[in-house]
């Protein structure tokens, strides 16, 4: 009896998978876009220009013209980027991932 019970349940499950319901419609072959995604603007997109050279590879990121960060791909060794953080053409090295670690920079005495 115990051998006979996966077997039922084996066949039950079998002819409950081959009954469909009557009014199936297939799916579209491009999904719709999520809500709010409708109308996409390209301005927004980042343009990204590649320049190759010997030693390594960059990657200039830009949006509306302006070059806010760069990632260089050295032959030998890691990536690194380096990003215009406050928009004035000085770019410092940063990480670029989840959880970038962000030091406090405060300014304690100047003269």
């Amino acid at each position: 009896m115990r051998r006979f019970i996966p077997f039922l349940l084996f066949a039950a499950s079998f002819a409950w998978a081959q009954q469909q319901p009557a009014d199936l419609q297939p799916l579209p072959a491009v999904p719709p876009p999520p809500p709010g995604m409708e109308a996409f603007d390209e301005a927004l997109e980042p343009q990204v220009t590649i320049v190759k050279k010997e030693t390594e590879t960059r990657e200039e990121f830009r949006i509306n013209g302006k070059l806010y960060m760069v990632k260089v791909t050295p032959k030998v060794g890691p990536a690194y980027y380096l990003v215009d953080r406050a928009g004035d053409g000085n770019f410092v090295p940063t990480e670029v991932g989840p959880n970038p670690v962000r030091p406090p920079m405060w300014i304690i005495h100047a003269w």
